[in-house]
């Protein structure tokens, strides 16, 4: 992975290598930004940078035998974190155990996202979280000394996913880190990283992707039609990764929008048996999975309201989603959409606190008649 393989982050790329040229390279960088905009393949590149022989201006050289290494995700100096989760063989896991896949995810595409990797992982129903474990065996890998007599790189993919016990214990370890040695944390959520640790690193933020990036990126990687890679591109606001899983057809994707149409019918037509079914059935999702469903649902609101003032420029709806929003959208209006928005932020919240899904949702359905009714 090298810089000329990120797409866009032209200014981010230069920053990098100015910190790093000019010797003000601090011993923790923080890089935030929306999701797909390229915060890991941007940390994953200044890492091979980071341990390469002979860095260039551009970053790594690609020839030496570190950059080898680097390329296969197999260097000895180069630590990952990231979160997991509890499986049948142990109750303390850590993210060695999860390895093999996350190289392979990584060497496949660097460009994914949280839905991606718990499908990797067999997790597709489980919360993943970076347990207090994780720290201790930072430790023990940083104690040594550098295999290759250079720096050693830790990349730590959703530290907002570490637990308060093991923030505390990281962050002594970022707070003074052994000799030669880097953090690079790639957060999607950077107000929620334990304060003391974001005190202690230095933010860079990761804009989102022009359309037009997006769109040269479809069409020269994915050989994708001019029209359909823009229109994919608008779609994906600012998104490599949400691109991507659009180009795939992703079947997720599609289960929300049904899941999201049927709720809606239902509701409006008052069909309570069938409310009822729906509620058992998205009951039995996962909590991690859940959670992105009601997103889903929030951004489709949104646009469902925009789409009432005939903005084609500020709409970003898939033709599928669009057919639905020409006959749902006069339903969404200034008299019901805060409303239906707080259900749908409410019952995220109480989905995340483990509240029963069951009873969250047939909840949400029906506060939902009233409020497609007052609209």
């Amino acid at each position: 992975m090298s810089f000329a393989d990120i797409i866009g982050q032209e200014e981010v790329k230069q920053h990098l290598m100015r910190l790093l040229m000019e010797n003000k390279l601090p011993h923790a960088i923080m890089l935030c930004g929306p999701r797909g905009a390229g915060k890991l393949p941007l940390a994953l590149a200044f890492a091979q940078t980071l341990l390469c022989q002979h860095p260039t201006d551009d970053g790594a050289c690609g020839s030496c035998s570190d950059c080898q290494m680097t390329s296969l995700w197999a260097h000895p100096d180069l630590h990952f974190s990231f979160p997991v989760f509890k499986g049948k063989s142990t109750d303390h896991p850590v993210s060695e155990d999860f390895l093999p896949q996350w190289r392979e995810q990584i060497s496949r595409c660097p460009y994914f996202d949280t839905e991606e990797w718990l499908e990797d992982i067999g997790a597709e129903n489980q919360q993943i979280v970076i347990y207090v474990q994780e720290s201790d065996n930072l430790q023990k890998k940083l104690a040594l000394k550098s295999s290759q007599g250079g720096r050693k790189v830790v990349v730590i993919w959703l530290p907002e996913r570490m637990n308060e016990q093991t923030g505390n214990k990281l962050l002594k370890l970022i707070e003074e880190p052994p000799v030669g040695t880097h953090f690079l944390l790639v957060s999607q959520e950077p107000d929620m990283v334990l304060g003391t640790i974001q005190s202690r690193v230095q933010r860079i933020n990761v804009p989102a992707l022009p359309e037009e990036d997006i769109s040269k990126a479809l069409q020269e990687r994915h050989s994708m039609p001019e029209e359909d890679a823009n229109l994919l591109a608008h779609i994906a606001q600012g998104s490599y990764t949400e691109a991507l899983k659009r180009m795939q057809n992703d079947s997720e994707q599609q289960q929300f929008f049904d899941l999201f149409v049927q709720l809606m019918r239902h509701s409006y037509a008052r069909r309570i048996k069938d409310i009822h079914q729906w509620s058992l059935v998205v009951s039995e999702l996962g909590r991690e999975r859940q959670k992105r469903m009601l997103e889903y649902f929030q951004q489709q609101l949104r646009e469902n309201f925009i789409y009432n003032f005939h903005k084609p420029q500020i709409n970003f709806l898939g033709r599928e989603e669009e057919n639905f929003s020409t006959r749902f959208a006069p339903f969404i209006n200034q008299h019901n959409v805060v409303g239906i928005m707080a259900e749908l932020s409410d019952a995220q919240r109480d989905i995340s606190q483990n509240v029963s899904a069951r009873m969250v949702f047939f909840d949400l359905a029906l506060k939902m008649i009233v409020l497609l009714k007052n609209g």
